[in-house]
């Protein structure tokens, strides 16, 4: 065994952490009643796998998909008591025997792979979520951070830019020289999309409903954005068309990249050019398309019109980056390879607007669910 300390693992310090002990009804009825940050004791190598290593967790994102599955309305459901935190990142404390050193070491500064450990995942390691002071996983479970990133980024790094990458390169097959309208921007996949477009040469038309934060996507790549706020009073949402048409000379954009659903997926169908891609990444404008406490179903499902989708000629490409790799393993490592790849060559870079301590866990959680924050956003689990 490798010790992580001259002193050895008797020595660690417990840290803490946050556990969901029940579903809510609603993401806010979750966070209200049942989250809970407790005490976590250090873990013991004694009990661990000669192929698992324990990482000293630093920084864990903070997900729409943590808030979604705490009301049990994500498509993957968690069984409570658990631990949030999609993905993490740390410093290996401990390895066991039959991990390769040219692998992982101790020492190493890591992040997690969220399908192959955390609450996302369907492994034995679904509870080892990043809202901990430690997490034991399988060494395959993690990689080595790009030395451009710190840990706050790292931790923002795989589950934004994999949906992101699956969407415009798998799914949409975006070119330079196109047009992609990116809708939730300056959210965390949102800007990432911006990132990987302004690699690829694409032009970016963003949008949101915060000049401040328009600004931001702007300044990470965006050609031109625009607030939606204001106009139908029921939906606070402005029409667009004209605008995007204008900016495209009347052609429309070749692809749209939806992370919102509703009324916004509508207007943006007339916005797209003919056989334009209509790629669906999420709604986070319509969360509660399911009933909470993990119910299944969707009794509130997002509709799109037939008739546009027929006289615009458009592909509609759903863009689980999850689910199709469960189906297919193969799809995986070329995205993710490329993922880190940029990343250490400083192409792509999370921006982590916030950080918060993880005895404001409910806080983090909550400005994610808000619109507080642009970009990434991070819980520090060793700052109480």
């Amino acid at each position: 065994m490798n010790r992580a300390s001259d002193t050895g693992a008797s020595a660690w310090k417990a840290g803490r952490r946050a556990v969901f002990t029940e579903l809510g009804e609603d993401p806010m009825d979750a966070l209200q009643n049942f989250l809970r940050v407790e005490e976590q004791p250090p873990p013991d190598p004694r009990g661990c796998k000669p192929h698992e290593v324990i990482v000293r967790i630093e920084s864990s994102a903070v997900s729409w998909i943590d808030l979604v599955m705490a009301s049990g309305q994500y498509q993957h459901r968690c069984h409570p008591p658990y631990i949030p935190g999609v993905e993490y990142s740390g410093v290996v404390e401990w390895t066991g025997d039959e991990v390769d050193p040219e692998q992982i070491a101790v020492g190493d500064r890591v992040l997690s792979d969220f399908i192959a450990a955390g609450p996302r995942s369907k492994t034995d390691y679904q509870s080892a979520g990043g809202f901990a002071g430690y997490a034991v996983v399988p060494a395959s479970a993690l990689a080595r951070i790009p030395e451009r990133l710190n840990f706050d980024q790292a931790a923002n790094l795989l589950a934004s830019y994999e949906t992101a990458y699956h969407c415009l390169i798998t799914r949409g097959r975006v070119q330079a020289g196109e047009t992609v309208l990116i809708h939730g921007a300056s959210g965390a996949s949102g800007l990432a999309a911006v990132q990987i477009c302004r690699m690829l040469g694409v032009r970016v038309i963003a949008t949101g409903r915060s000049d401040e934060k328009l600004a931001l996507v702007r300044s990470q790549g965006a050609d031109a954005v625009i607030n939606l706020r204001g106009g139908d009073p029921s939906s606070g949402l402005r029409p667009f068309r004209d605008e995007v048409k204008d900016l495209t000379g009347g052609r429309g954009v070749d692809a749209v990249y939806d992370a919102v659903g509703g009324e916004v997926s509508l207007e943006s169908l007339r916005c797209v050019a003919f056989g334009a891609r209509f790629l669906i990444v999420g709604w986070t404008s319509t969360p509660d398309v399911a009933d909470g406490k993990g119910r299944r179903g969707s009794p509130r499902a997002n509709q799109l019109p037939t008739n546009l989708i027929q006289m615009k000629g458009l592909d509609v490409l759903g863009c689980p980056a999850v689910i199709t790799v469960e189906r297919d393993p193969r799809k995986r490592e070329p995205r993710k390879s490329h993922i880190l790849e940029w990343a250490a060559q400083g192409k792509i870079a999370p921006h982590v607007s916030r950080v918060f301590p993880i005895s404001k866990a409910t806080d983090a959680l909550r400005a994610r669910w808000d619109g507080g924050i642009a970009g990434g956003c991070a819980v520090r689990p060793w700052e109480f």
